[in-house]
């Protein structure tokens, strides 16, 4: 089946008991054993629910992998992963990576005793610098958060393969509608379901596919002593949106050319951010690794002053933290998905005052435009 069908026809999107169209909500934190000796596929709600479980084989089969798992957010999903490391462990990581990954490997898995080494993962040398006799992981993501870098996956793959390491990559951006990491030799693809795989801004909650049994059992083995597991209602939530992955981003990603192209052409507009752009770093790897652009872009005003001005005038995009939902999100990075990183860190990866990314939603192309023109018409 072509890839969209297999939205609509997963293997998990019928009730096998009943042959509704919607998998039910299973609300039931434990359930009924056979006996001592012949336990049943489910047996306390934090190991296991029917709802999950759909989510899960759904997600594995997008992905193109055999394990999937999902947890209470997508922060709780990446930390699941990072805790596939040991203590004296070191990885290297993507340096403009999402902040609550940055938060995570700065004030809490550097307390455990895994190090880590922020790098351009864009520069393979870089890459290769960085790897030290201690160096068990890579984490990529690509394109970053929120400047857009593109790293090369299947390089990336085939430099963790020689030197005995394992990789993770953030695909929240893209989604397994357009790029899927797996297939690229990955070990390990997280996301923060709440953005585009939920699509409608209604719930938190995050996934992590493996394809390696041995990765799976480890994740496993997290998930349930952790206990970070996605709730019956969150997971009936996300297969919805799911269903409308491909028609959503398909509209969302053709309006974010335009507006791409449209900012770039703007005198107040200094810099726009866009795998879609010809002028965009890495995009020839992008265009080869993924099917598309994706839904969301950054722009940087010409005016470092102007940002304030700027966010007072827009009245359609939302100011608001998250991304991927029907709705067009503008969002500050410096003061909100970025805030945990330290001021001067922000600037080396150009996340500044006037930096802006935008995802966007499914409202009309010229009310869009419209919008951010009469907001930049402020900016001086």
């Amino acid at each position: 089946m072509d890839w969209e069908t297999r939205l609509i026809h997963s293997g998990y999107d019928l009730c096998e008991h009943t042959g509704a169209v919607s998998i039910p909500i299973y609300h039931a934190s434990t359930f009924r054993q056979p006996s001592i000796d012949n336990f049943g596929p489910f047996e306390y709600g934090r190991s296991g629910n029917p709802t999950r479980q759909a989510l899960e084989g759904l997600m594995a089969v997008l992905e193109g992998g055999m394990y999937g798992f999902a947890f209470s957010s997508g922060m709780a999903a990446i930390s699941s992963a990072l805790s596939l490391l040991c203590a004296g462990e070191h990885l290297v990581v993507s340096r403009d990576v999402y902040g609550g990954t940055y938060r995570a490997l700065t004030g809490l898995f550097n307390r455990f005793g895994i190090t880590h080494s922020f790098v351009d993962t864009s520069d393979l040398d870089a890459i290769q610098a960085a790897i030290t006799a201690q160096t068990k992981a890579l984490f990529l993501e690509t394109p970053s958060n929120p400047i857009l870098r593109i790293t090369d996956l299947a390089a990336c793959a085939s430099i963790a393969k020689r030197h005995g390491l394992f990789t993770i990559v953030d695909n929240t951006f893209m989604t397994p509608y357009l790029q899927r990491p797996l297939e690229l030799g990955i070990d390990v693809v997280v996301h923060s379901a709440t953005k585009f795989l939920g699509g409608h801004s209604d719930t938190i909650a995050g996934v992590a596919v493996v394809n390696d049994e041995l990765l799976a059992r480890r994740l496993r083995m997290v998930q349930n002593t952790f206990g970070a597991v996605l709730g019956p209602q969150d997971c009936w939530l996300v297969q919805r949106g799911i269903r409308t992955l491909k028609v959503r981003m398909d509209a969302q990603q053709e309006k974010a050319a335009k507006l791409a192209a449209w900012l770039l052409a703007h005198p107040k507009v200094a810099a726009v951010y866009y795998p879609g752009l010809s002028a965009h770093p890495g995009r020839e790897v992008h265009a080869a690794q993924s099917s598309g652009p994706g839904c969301v872009l950054s722009f940087t005003l010409a005016d470092r002053q102007g940002a304030r001005a700027f966010l007072e005038r827009v009245r359609l995009p939302l100011l608001a933290v998250s991304l991927g939902g029907v709705e067009s999100i503008l969002s500050h990075p410096t003061t909100m998905s970025h805030a945990s990183m330290p001021k001067k860190y922000q600037e080396i990866l150009g996340i500044e005052e006037s930096l802006f990314r935008l995802s966007v939603g499914l409202e009309s192309y010229a009310d869009l435009e419209n919008d951010l023109a009469q907001a930049l018409d402020i900016v001086d």
